[in-house]
């Protein structure tokens, strides 16, 4: 950290990849406008992508343009056939977004209705990315996680 006037500002190594946690909930205007976590912004670049979640989730996933542009490398790198119907899923799915001046982003119509987002929304620091969940779908997710499943991924990654 260091002090600048009379702000504190965090100093963010190049290179070294952001690391999103926490879990925050938010209320999404008629527009389709919400805020942002302002601990997650900090960290996400000037314009980021947002796509339709994976894992058969209706959910939707912020990457920053490094996460995205790794991912692309890694589609880009698979056979044609093999990541055709994922570029079509991933690709048509997606959004480049910016913050407006009060730190809310325009989520596009079709992300919301696939998301299932109305009048708010929860957003989740998963690492790498973040989420942005229905209430009620996240609830449903969270209850799926049960403390054995956590435990045996654990063992899993010899943690």
């Amino acid at each position: 950290m260091e002090l600048n006037g009379l702000k504190w500002f965090k100093i963010i190594e190049k290179g070294v990849p952001a690391i999103f946690i926490g879990q925050y909930e938010h209320n999404i205007d008629k527009k389709g406008r919400m805020f942002i976590p302002a601990k997650f912004k900090e960290s996400m670049g000037d314009s980021f992508i947002v796509a339709q979640g994976l894992e058969r989730k209706h959910c939707l996933f912020i990457y920053t343009q490094s996460e995205w542009s790794k991912l692309e490398e890694k589609i880009s790198a698979q056979p044609y056939a093999k990541s055709q119907k994922l570029k079509r899923f991933l690709y048509s799915g997606a959004a480049e977004l910016e913050c407006d001046a009060q730190g809310r982003i325009l989520l596009p119509l079709a992300l919301r209705q696939y998301a299932e987002l109305t009048d708010s929304a929860v957003i989740v620091g998963t690492g790498a990315t973040i989420e942005i969940w229905n209430k009620e779908n996240w609830e449903k997710e969270n209850m799926e996680i049960s403390s054995d499943m956590v435990m045996d991924i654990l063992e899993e990654i010899d943690f």
